[in-house]
C-alpha cells in the first residue's frame, strides 16, 4: 500500500495542498493555482511533473471535464494518516455541548442531542448509536404478574433506564412466588453486564439443575426469557440527512434517494457501526472503503463511547469524502467523549 515514504517532501506537500483546496473549494486544482498555494518557487513543467507522479502513483485524478485534479480515495487516504493537520474544536462550541449534554436527561435524549451537535457544526449528517443494552449493567430485575401466563419483567440499569418486557410463562405464578424469583435474580446477577448475566443464566441452569431448588429453576428460565434478544434491537439516530444535498457531488437525485433509503433501512449502516465499535479511537472510511454501495461517495467518521470503560455506541459524521477532515476528526472525538461522560453520570 502507498505510504508517505513512497512519495519525496515536495510530493507530499504539493498533495497536502492539493487536497485543502480542493476540500475548500470543490474545484478541480491545476497546476498554476498548486503553484501558488504551495509557496514553492517552480518552474510549470517542474509542477506539473510532480502531479503527474502523483496521478501515477492513483493519489489524484483528472476528470474528463478539467485540466485540473482531484483526490482519489487513496490520495485522501494517505492525507488523513499522514498529513493532515488536525484543528481542536473551538471552546465556545464545547461549552454548548457540555450544557446541551443535561446529565438529568434520559438517554434517549443525550443521543438526540449528540447527533444534532453533530450535524450542526460539520453541516452533514450526524448519527449516534442508542445504546446497547447487552453491554449496560443491569441494576434490578423485577417480575409484575400480568394475567394467569404471563409475565411482567422490569429492568433497571445502572443508568436508571427502564426497559420492559412480557414474558409468556409455563405455569400460573404468584405474587410471592414472582417477588422471591425477582430476590434471588438481583441477589445473583445485580451488577452484571446484560450479556454477562444471559451467559451465565445459561452456564448455571445446565450445571446445577438437579440441585436447585425447583422455583430458582423457574426464576432462571423467566430472567433467561426475558433477556433473550434484548439487546438486538438497537438503533441509532440521525441528524442533518438534508445537509447532504448541497453538496453538488451528493446531489444527484438517484444518489441521494440511495442515501436516504439507506438511512431509513438502517441495517447496512448499523452494521458499519457496529465493526466500528470493535476498534479503539477514531475510525474512517473514505468512499468505496465502508464497502457499502450507497455510502461509496460518502466519507464516514466515527468514535466509539464508553460508559464504565465499556463500549455501548458509536457515533460520527456522514458527508462527502470532500469533507474538512482536519475539523470533522476532532469534532466526533470530542463529542463520543462527551456524551459518554454525561451518560455515566445520568
Amino acid at each position: 500500500m502507498l505510504n508517505e515514504q513512497a512519495l519525496n517532501e515536495r510530493a507530499q506537500h504539493f498533495l497536502k495542498v492539493l487536497i485543502e483546496r480542493y476540500i475548500r473549494d470543490g474545484q478541480p486544482v491545476g497546476s498554476r493555482t498548486l503553484a501558488k498555494d504551495a509557496g514553492m518557487e517552480l518552474s510549470p513543467a517542474t509542477i506539473r511533473n510532480v502531479m503527474a507522479d502523483l496521478e501515477d502513483q492513483g493519489l489524484i485524478t483528472s476528470p474528463h471535464t478539467s485540466a485540473g485534479r482531484v483526490p482519489t480515495v487513496h490520495g485522501y487516504r494517505l492525507f488523513v494518516d499522514s498529513l493532515i493537520s488536525l484543528q481542536p474544536v473551538d471552546h465556545r462550541s464545547i461549552k454548548r455541548l457540555q450544557g446541551e449534554l443535561d446529565e438529568k436527561e434520559a438517554p434517549q435524549n443525550l443521543v438526540e442531542t449528540a447527533s444534532r451537535f453533530l450535524s450542526g457544526l460539520t453541516h452533514m449528517a450526524g448519527v449516534v448509536m442508542i445504546p446497547r443494552h447487552d453491554q449496560i449493567l443491569i441494576r434490578e430485575l423485577q417480575f409484575v404478574h400480568l394475567s394467569d401466563m404471563r409475565v411482567l419483567a422490569i429492568l433497571v440499569t445502572s443508568q436508571g433506564e427502564v426497559l420492559n418486557r412480557i414474558v409468556e410463562t409455563s405455569r400460573r405464578f404468584t405474587r410471592d412466588e414472582l417477588e422471591q424469583a425477582s430476590r434471588f435474580i438481583n441477589d445473583h446477577y445485580s451488577g452484571l453486564e446484560l450479556d454477562a448475566i444471559k451467559s451465565r443464566i445459561v452456564r448455571e441452569m445446565e450445571e446445577y439443575q438437579q440441585n436447585m431448588d425447583k422455583l430458582m429453576r423457574e426464576a432462571l428460565s423467566i430472567a433467561d426469557k426475558a433477556l433473550q434478544d434484548e439487546g438486538e434491537d438497537q438503533d441509532y439516530i440521525v441528524s442533518g440527512q438534508t445537509n447532504l444535498m448541497d453538496f453538488d457531488e451528493l446531489a444527484q437525485l438517484d444518489r441521494i434517494k440511495m442515501m436516504f433509503d439507506a438511512f431509513s433501512e438502517k441495517q447496512e449502516i448499523l452494521h458499519l457501526l457496529d465493526r466500528c465499535s470493535q476498534a479503539e479511537g477514531v475510525q474512517l472510511f473514505i468512499g468505496e472503503e465502508s464497502g457499502y454501495g450507497p455510502l461509496e461517495k460518502c466519507s464516514v467518521v466515527t468514535a466509539p463511547y464508553e460508559m464504565d470503560n465499556t463500549v455501548v455506541g458509536v457515533l460520527g459524521v456522514i458527508g462527502p469524502t470532500r469533507m474538512a477532515y482536519d475539523r470533522v476528526i476532532p469534532i466526533v472525538d470530542i463529542t463520543a467523549k462527551m456524551l459518554g461522560a454525561a451518560l455515566k453520570s445520568a
